[in-house]
């Protein structure tokens, strides 16, 4: 594969530094004033629900579209500047694939290999077998998910530097997924960093190291799970021993959520729970359970009010 252009750095402090990121599609829709500095390393998971500007992102750190203000480096280069360096040494896979209509499989990993400049067959094959695909079969007759495999290939088979992928394992069973997250260890373990939009909380809470919550163009928290745990919202469930009357929590402060069925009692509690236990132990409580919010728990407190 060639090698970076004269005068581009070969190595940077910052993987993708974004700062003040803004493309404006009007009427509020697009993407504004990201400031972003992913590590080499890293893996970063970007969520939020559908038009919160995930795949705007993406987009203008591939010099797909251009921003409104604002700037964006990756791997030390302006991505406009040098988006063609840039897309020497990254890894890409868009939300939409392409069609490739009457070519094999093999003859789309192979027209993508020569615009790289060449990348061992040997390493095509070794993804194919691991994602299980037939590289034999007609791209245009593929289901979305032996589509989505090729894309997943076609990103990670000159061993990139960065990736940038948007929704992944979108289509793609539970074993591949763990095999597509395999693969990302071993990138990240041979240096790469990785950037992806999802959907697929669980795997983002397992395989990132820090998560961006998105919504409306804005880059609204980020941080490590623990880190968006910082407002220690538990979700706090009791069996009392009698049903529990109406207000029972009423009035509480960090209690939020409440459910009452019966004797049971479950609600959200954000901060010390020492005025709700003190509430419920003016009761018989037949049981207790206490628990930290799940990513998912964590997105859906973040943007269930704005849906």
């Amino acid at each position: 594969m060639p090698g970076p252009r004269h005068g581009i750095p070969t190595e940077a402090a910052s993987a993708i530094l974004c700062s003040g990121l803004t493309k404006d599609y009007g009427q509020g829709r697009g993407l504004f004033d990201l400031d972003l500095d992913l590590s080499p390393g890293e893996v970063f998971g970007f969520i939020g629900p559908n038009g919160a500007g995930k795949t705007t992102t993406i987009r203008l750190l591939m010099d797909l579209i251009r921003p409104t203000r604002g700037r964006a480096d990756v791997l030390g280069m302006d991505t406009h500047v040098d988006s063609i360096a840039i897309k020497r040494r990254v890894g890409y896979l868009p939300g939409e694939l392409p069609q490739f209509p009457g070519a094999r499989a093999r003859h789309v990993l192979d027209l993508l290999s020569g615009l790289r400049g060449g990348v061992d067959p040997a390493r095509i094959r070794s993804l194919a077998a691991r994602l299980e695909l037939d590289l034999n079969r007609r791209y245009s007759d593929l289901s979305h998910g032996n589509k989505q495999k090729v894309g997943l290939i076609q990103a990670f088979m000159h061993s990139p530097e960065v990736l940038i992928l948007d929704e992944p394992t979108m289509g793609l069973d539970p074993l591949m997924q763990r095999e597509f997250w395999r693969l990302v260890k071993e990138a990240v373990g041979g240096g790469a960093s990785v950037l992806l939009s999802s959907h697929v909380l669980n795997e983002v809470e397992l395989g990132c190291n820090r998560i961006g919550l998105i919504r409306q163009g804005h880059l609204v928290r980020i941080g490590s799970l623990d880190e968006l745990r910082t407002t220690r919202v538990h979700r706090v469930q009791a069996t009392l021993d009698r049903p529990a009357a109406a207000g029972l929590l009423a009035g509480l402060p960090g209690v939020s959520d409440v459910e009452l069925q019966g004797n049971k009692v479950s609600c959200a509690v954000q901060g010390s729970v020492g005025p709700l236990l003190g509430r419920l132990l003016e009761h018989s409580v037949v049981e207790l359970d206490s628990r930290e919010l799940s990513l998912e728990e964590v997105f859906l407190h973040e943007f269930e009010p704005i849906a």
